[in-house]
């Protein structure tokens, strides 16, 4: 039986979603600078959340059920062949959908406050191009966690792999590499994001995608709420001059992008996600260069070229084993 292909829209969707998140690096180191870590994403996740309400309302205007307990049932393709005439296993598997998409959205929403969290602080204490090197070592944590979860890889994927590290190394280690605690903070935080990826892959095939990012941007910008207002104690005038980077973190690195994330990774093998996500390393470097006019070195155009080989490689057709 031949394996399937991943389909090249899922890998454009994930490539945007790269792009959305290196373009966010000018927004967060700039909004970073006026408010505090969690107060910053705090508000940018409740943002992502609200944005998502009227598209959610769109969505059901466009394509409203044609009955409240049939019509969520039917776009799993799996439970429905010989319980499309019973009432009774409708109702009951409308009822385990919406308890799967509240878990899958909490569960996201835990992932996410913890990991974009430790990020945040980590950022402050160690250098930018540290930080985005550690952060990216997700390519190489979801691989080795994957296989826990019986999630098998090709030689290929594994080849890909090294070569996207190889790659980030050239793009962001420009000095020493040391080992501080704002590196551990970062290295925690890749740890997390692997695990945010790994549940969106379990989840997002069976929930719709744009209501479970809602739900996880919702219960982000809440729990991080906590710790803002305890530490932080943010007022209006400390946002002066940085709702321009606030809002397009909320709005499209938010909103948008991790949207597309769990839409994008819908029937995707979580290593090759990870491998195209992990781009947003090479777009933030020529988003800095573009925007803030920082020169891009010789070393670091050569890892963009690797990493760019890297998603090539893990992106060709394989022959499956008979």
């Amino acid at each position: 039986m031949q394996k399937q292909q991943i389909p090249l829209k899922n890998s454009l969707i994930l490539l945007l979603t790269a792009t959305i998140w290196g373009i966010a690096f000018v927004a967060q180191s700039e909004g970073g600078n006026a408010v505090g870590a969690f107060t910053f994403n705090a508000t940018r996740s409740l943002i992502g959340s609200l944005v998502l309400l009227p598209v959610i309302f769109l969505m059901n205007r466009i394509n409203p059920p044609r009955d409240t307990e049939v019509s969520h049932d039917v776009p799993s393709g799996k439970e429905n062949n010989s319980q499309a005439s019973a009432s009774r296993p409708e109702s009951g598997g409308l009822l385990s959908r919406n308890r799967t998409l509240i878990l899958g959205g909490v569960s996201c929403g835990i992932c996410l406050c913890l990991a974009s969290n430790f990020q945040q602080l980590g950022i402050l204490q160690t250098s930018v191009g540290k930080a985005g090197f550690i952060t990216a070592c997700y390519i190489v944590i979801v691989p080795i966690l994957g296989l826990f979860m019986k999630k098998k890889c090709s030689p290929f994927i594994w080849i890909a792999v090294v070569m996207a590290v190889a790659g980030l190394y050239l793009l962001c280690i420009t000095d020493g590499f040391s080992i501080g605690k704002g590196d551990i903070l970062v290295l925690i935080c890749a740890f997390l994001f692997s695990l945010h990826i790994l549940v969106i892959d379990y989840f997002s095939p069976k929930v719709d995608g744009v209501k479970m990012s809602c739900i996880q941007f919702f219960v982000c910008g809440i729990l991080t709420t906590i710790p803002a207002l305890i530490f932080e104690h943010p007022q209006l005038s400390d946002f002066n001059g940085a709702w321009g980077a606030i809002l397009y973190a909320g709005v499209m690195s938010c909103g948008v992008a991790y949207t597309l994330q769990i839409i994008g990774q819908k029937n995707m093998n979580p290593t090759i996600a990870s491998l195209i996500l992990s781009l947003e390393s090479c777009i933030s470097v020529l988003a800095g260069w573009i925007i803030l006019g920082q020169s891009l070195s010789t070393r670091e155009i050569i890892g963009c070229v690797v990493m760019f080989c890297a998603i090539v490689l893990a992106q060709l057709p394989q022959k499956s084993t008979k």
